[in-house]
């Protein structure tokens, strides 16, 4: 099967209706923000979403009238404060009704990584004094051995992980460096992973930095070369983080009718990734990216 594919196709063949999908999952950096945008041209409708700080993200997708339900520990905008659309749909249900499975950061890491391990739940000291520890994603339990009282958290498996990455090889072998937040947990924990990334490089490239590879090949349906893929939030190495759109997100989007400006402009607007590029325009993008190097020291894999 060929990995490599479009935006387009990629999201076309690997994410449908009804899908919980995982997207991310690096916090406020790696988001696959283009990828957002295409489930949003193709009228993806009762998704859920599953991350522990989606930043805007969930709130534009949400906004769409795209999503069903929310696996997350929050929803908003990290520069800014408020998620406009996901607080219209929780109080006034625009565009629709949202169901919420809440978890803190940890909790949500947890639920991840036991469904990576193949496990049905992994035990916790931490959120049994919280409100959302009596949900129905957590019980009480007692240890097998000392009789301490714990909360297991019920495994998260994602049909698929939407995940960016600095590099990757075509069969999806994928480097990143940088805050990971629960990135690799949510590739080995979904059913399938769809790869953007910044840069297509030659397998040797992976092999000569093993320990980079932080999702493998196996794990990854489709590839998609996708320079500034993550926009507006940063990938290290490649791209800044672009303040400013957040800012103006937030403030357009503080009316329902804003929203649907923006959505127009940003989203609907533009046919593919290349034409949001091109609408930021080149000085924008040139601002964006990094200048110089910063270099790990080099190190050597000889026996």
């Amino acid at each position: 099967m060929n990995k490599m594919l479009t935006l387009r196709e990629a999201v076309a063949r690997d994410i449908h209706d009804g899908m919980a999908v995982a997207m991310g999952c690096a916090l406020e950096s790696l988001i696959p923000f283009a990828a957002g945008y295409e489930i949003i041209r193709q009228k993806k409708k009762d998704l859920t979403l599953i991350a522990p700080i989606s930043d805007i993200q969930f709130d534009q997708i949400i906004g769409a009238g795209c999503v069903k339900k929310v696996v997350a520990s929050w929803v908003g905008n990290v520069a800014a404060g408020l998620g406009h659309n996901f607080r219209r749909a929780m109080e006034e249900g625009i565009p629709g009704r949202l169901e919420i499975e809440e978890h803190s950061n940890f909790t949500l890491a947890l639920g991840l990584k036991a469904a990576a391990m193949g496990l049905p739940f992994l035990p916790t000291r931490t959120a049994r004094g919280s409100d959302f520890a009596h949900e129905h994603h957590y019980a009480e339990i007692n240890c097998p051995f000392t009789r301490e009282k714990l909360l297991a958290v019920r495994a998260i498996q994602p049909d698929v992980a939407i995940l960016h990455v600095q590099r990757a090889d075509s069969e999806g072998n994928a480097h990143a460096w940088g805050n990971f937040g629960v990135l690799r947990e949510a590739a080995f924990a979904a059913k399938k992973v769809v790869l953007t990334c910044d840069e297509i490089v030659d397998h040797e490239m992976i092999l000569s930095d093993p320990n980079r590879t932080v999702v493998p090949g196996f794990l990854v349906s489709s590839v998609v070369h996708l320079p500034f893929g993550s926009h507006p939030s940063p990938t290290q190495g490649y791209a800044r983080r672009d303040d400013d759109f957040y800012f103006e997100y937030h403030k357009e989007s503080r009316t329902r009718e804003g929203f649907e400006s923006w959505l127009k402009k940003w989203v609907l607007g533009v046919k593919d990734h290349s034409e949001y590029l091109t609408l930021l325009g080149s000085e924008r993008l040139k601002n964006l990216t990094p200048g110089g190097n910063l270099f790990s020291p080099s190190v050597s894999f000889n026996f």
